[in-house]
């Protein structure tokens, strides 16, 4: 049925065109022989195909157009007529002769605008007289077309300020009382459209409706761009005129369509200084009416005219221009009960957008405007609609977006108050646009009472929230839980008092994560609590007693008790290296008893908690190169450590890690900077015994692969036989660096060995810096000179 429809009006438009054609023809044909009454009669006709009621708006537009250009070049044969002579009154009366009323209409409107050009009439009597005759069509379509015809021969003939046809009186009225009274019927017009047909043609009839709302909407434009319509006049006359137009029309998508044109053509100061009347008017449109969009719009002006210029401001205090846009949100809220949560909260974000623009100092608007969206919000739950939820994260981040400063934001009593109607997916995006903000302005978040407040807002990248069940991708919450360890690393106040505050506030609030989010949080707040200490290092212990006072001991003590954590997790190589850097510190501070407890702490982790191989070696050598920097330790708890750790090298998995991590200890037992760690024998012995690990490991390949292993061992052992040696170890001889190079040559020569080349860079690499050495002269090439590679 549609496409036949569709055919039918294709036909019908063919038609119409012809017939235009036609005529437009015989019509050129009597123009260009002077022929007048003849170019009437087929003009006439030629507008005739303007009558049918068989096509669509978008296709009577066509014909429309096509009519349009034919009229204008009757427009100039009119002209031209009149400078020959022609009478112009003569005319006027001549094409009222026509047969039927919307071809007279048309062909009067032309010669009209003639007439106003002519000047031998006043442009008002002239204007009023089409504006009148244009009632006799009262179908809505034709109707509209016609007026719009007549909008547009008249716009630049209006008696205007400045204009060649303003006339001796005031004139501007008479031009306004045209442009409104033209609107008045083509709205009406537009609007009896919605009520002809069968009841189940509506939507069709609105789309038809839509596509010719601009012809209703080019006489508010043309209203506003008249250079008599001062603020005084938009006032008193157009706007009253214009609402009145819109309330009474009781049409919905006149309503919404007429509003907004309102606010997108009369300029900002106006709408600011008739802000009352405007916003009077939106409580009595249409339940149906899109008000929110509506408002918004107007809020989003003026807030760009306030950005606009800061002269503007006391404008809109002068105006009270937040009570009053507040008020009317309140009230159309209340009207609209229908009106859903997402209509509401896109209102107060648009109010909050506008109060910080204009108001930015008075935090307590923007906190008013949040008060009232949660009085919306309330006894609702959390938000599932997912139009709402966008809207409130648009709202939260308003504030963010324009003072740059979460900190300001805290000052908000109800920011955090609205976050709690955010369901747990939601709450995180907005924590994470907290975090974004903070990151990117490089927010200082300095007391401990901003940081709770803070951690507040941010709960839901924190701990689980109720109901937050879901899987959840594995790589988001490593992106989330990293910004809030970020986070955590930016929180910083100079005073140690205040900044200890800080820890344990957010000590306290990551210890509600659960296990899953530790390794992320614990790792920055043991860096941060370990800077802290640093900071009080050389600072005497409570130099007046006072209990409250921070020192390194008290926050070692949290340290213990933040690290433990992650034992239950469990994560233990992390605790390890944690409790190491820990370790580190505590030496640093002097404090051995702290020292030793963590170290203790990390080798019970490494015996009960670390099994796999290669964390073993990892851990075992974090170990060894943390205990090698330790000076605060006696010589019992040195020895204690140390044995502990070369214990721990002779039992690890594989030859070759055992290897090397015995070789390692060898600098437990010589640190260069410190005289009575310097025991050349001890050092020897494990070295010794690494050579025979790598011996028993070069005999194991040789058994299972039939082949001797590689010699990397061996070069690396040398290595370190180079390394004491030149230390000045009196232990390390060259008989011993000599034998052990004839060794791996001979290693190395062998038939049965395995070709490595990485091992024989390794050792021709080796064998070159002993012999630069020995180039070098002095002490150091004395040294080497025994040595023969």
């Amino acid at each position: 049925m549609m496409a036949d429809g569709i055919e039918d009006e294709e036909k019908w438009l063919a038609a119409g065109i012809a017939g235009l054609q036609q005529n437009a023809f015989y019509m050129h044909r009597s123009l260009d022989s002077n022929n007048l009454r003849d170019a009437l009669k087929y003009s006439a006709q030629m507008l005739s195909e303007l009558r049918t009621s068989k096509l669509s708006p978008h296709k009577y537009y066509e014909l429309y157009m096509r009519a349009f250009d034919e009229l204008r070049k009757l427009e100039m044969f009119f002209r031209e007529e009149t400078r020959r002579g022609c009478s112009i009154i003569d005319l006027y009366e001549l094409v009222q002769h026509a047969g039927n009323i919307l071809p007279r209409l048309y062909l009067l409107c032309t010669v009209g605008s003639v007439y106003i050009k002519s000047k031998e009439a006043p442009a008002k009597d002239v204007l009023k007289d089409l504006v009148e005759m244009c009632r006799g069509i009262q179908h809505p379509v034709r109707g509209l077309f016609l007026r719009s015809y007549l909008s547009q021969v008249s716009r630049d003939k209006l008696p205007d300020i400045g204009s060649e046809y303003e006339g001796d009186a005031d004139t501007v009225m008479d031009a306004v009382e045209f442009v409104l009274q033209n609107f008045t019927e083509m709205n009406k017009l537009w609007v009896r459209m919605q009520h002809q047909g069968p009841a189940r043609d509506k939507e069709k009839r609105e789309k038809e409706r839509s596509e010719l709302r601009d012809l209703v909407g080019k006489n508010l434009h043309v209203l506003s761009q008249i250079e008599g319509v001062d603020l005084d006049l938009y006032k008193e006359t157009v706007l009253p005129r214009v609402l009145e137009q819109v309330v009474n029309c009781k049409d919905e998508i006149a309503q919404f369509y007429l509003m907004d044109c309102i606010i997108q053509v009369f300029p900002d100061e106006y709408h600011l200084q008739t802000l009352e009347v405007l916003l009077g008017a939106c409580p009595q449109l249409q339940p149906s009416v899109d008000i929110k969009t509506v408002l918004s719009r107007l809020m989003e002006r003026l807030s760009n005219y306030a950005a606009s210029s800061a002269d503007v401001l006391p404008e809109f205090l002068q105006v009270e221009a937040f009570s009053k846009l507040n008020n009317a949100i309140g009230k159309v809220i209340e009207a609209q009960v229908d009106m859903p949560i997402f209509g509401a909260v896109t209102l107060y974000s648009s109010l909050l957008t506008f109060t910080l623009h204009v108001h930015p100092d008075r935090l307590d608007y923007a906190d008013q405007v949040l008060g009232a969206c949660i009085k919306k919000l309330s006894g609702k739950g959390k938000l599932e609609d997912n139009k709402a939820t966008k809207q409130i994260v648009a709202l939260l981040s308003a504030p963010l977006e324009k003072y740059n400063d979460v900190v300001t934001a805290l000052k908000l009593s109800n920011y955090p108050r609205v976050m709690e109607y955010l369901d747990v997916e939601t709450n995180k995006i907005m924590a994470t646009v907290i975090i974004q903000s903070i990151m990117k302005n490089n927010t200082r978040i300095s007391t401990a009472d901003n940081v709770e407040a803070l951690f507040e807002l941010l709960t839901g990248l924190i701990k689980d929230l109720d109901g937050a069940h879901e899987e959840v991708d594995e790589d988001d919450f490593k992106e989330e839980q990293n910004s809030v360890a970020r986070l955590i690393q930016m929180l910083h106040n100079d005073d140690p008092e205040e900044m200890y505050k800080i820890i344990c506030t957010v000590r306290k609030q990551i210890m509600t994560g659960g296990p899953k989010r530790l390794p992320f949080t614990v790792p920055p707040l043991v860096f941060s609590s370990l800077k802290l200490v640093r900071r009080l290092q050389g600072q005497e212990e409570n130099p007046f007693g006072d209990e409250s006072s921070t020192t390194p001991k008290k926050i070692f003590q949290l340290l213990n008790q933040l690290v433990e954590a992650l034992s239950t997790v469990p994560a233990p190589e992390l605790a390890l290296r944690l409790y190491l850097q820990c370790a580190e510190a505590a030496n640093d501070s002097e404090l051995e008893p702290v020292a030793y407890e963590f170290f203790t702490q990390a080798y019970i982790l490494y015996e009960e908690e670390v099994s796999d191989s290669r964390a073993q070696v990892t851990a075992l050598h974090l170990i060894i190169g943390t205990l090698q920097r330790m000076h605060v330790f006696g010589v019992e708890n040195k020895d204690t450590l140390t044995h502990k750790a070369t214990g721990y090298s002779a039992k690890l998995l594989k030859k070759p890690d055992q290897c090397r991590a015995v070789y390692g200890c060898a600098h437990l037992f010589w640190v260069d900077d410190q005289d009575n760690m310097k025991d050349g024998e001890r050092v020897l012995i494990c070295l010794k015994r690494a050579l025979r690990i790598a011996n028993a490991a070069q005999q194991m390949s040789n058994a299972t692969r039939g082949s001797t292993g590689s010699v990397t061992l061996f070069v690396e052992i040398l290595n370190k036989y180079l390394y004491f040696f030149e230390k000045g170890n009196p232990q390390i001889n060259i008989a011993a660096i000599q034998s052990l190079i004839e060794l791996i040559t001979t290693e190395m020569q062998s038939e049965s060995s395995t070709p490595d080349s990485a091992a024989d860079a390794f050792f021709s690499s080796t064998l070159r810096y002993v012999q630069f050495q020995k180039q070098k002269g002095g002490a150091i090439g004395e040294k080497y000179e025994p040595i023969k590679v």
